[in-house]
């Protein structure tokens, strides 16, 4: 068997076993609370109406921004400066990436409390 095809594979049945086990041991979890009493309302504590997908999208459009500006700086500084292009382009995209997330997290704060 080749080896290059065990990668693929080896990625998606680790994800399928951590999926399984979490959606495994949760519904283990609420069968033993319900068996215990507990009223069926308690699981649905936490859960905004319906904002969750604001938060992911306000967060991912953040990122991608950060991104863009990240290789949109970092080719104005390979361009420019002598600094090495190796150096200057993941630094600049892992630098407005985390700047974009940042900002993201604080709209997003902001979005929330309102």
């Amino acid at each position: 068997m080749d080896e290059e095809i065990l990668i693929p594979i080896s990625l998606f049945a680790a994800i399928f076993g951590m999926v399984y086990l979490y959606y495994s041991t949760r519904n283990k979890e609420r069968l033993a609370l319900i068996e215990k009493g507990a009223d069926a309302s308690i699981f649905n504590i936490g859960k905004k109406s319906g904002s969750s997908w604001k938060v992911i999208v306000l967060n991912l459009a953040f990122l991608l921004m950060g991104i863009g500006l990240g290789v949109f700086i970092a080719n104005i500084l390979d361009t420019y400066t002598s600094l090495d292009d190796e150096a200057v382009y993941p630094s600049m995209i892992f630098l407005m990436a985390g700047l974009g997330l940042y900002v993201g997290f604080t709209q997003t704060k902001k979005a929330l409390e309102e």
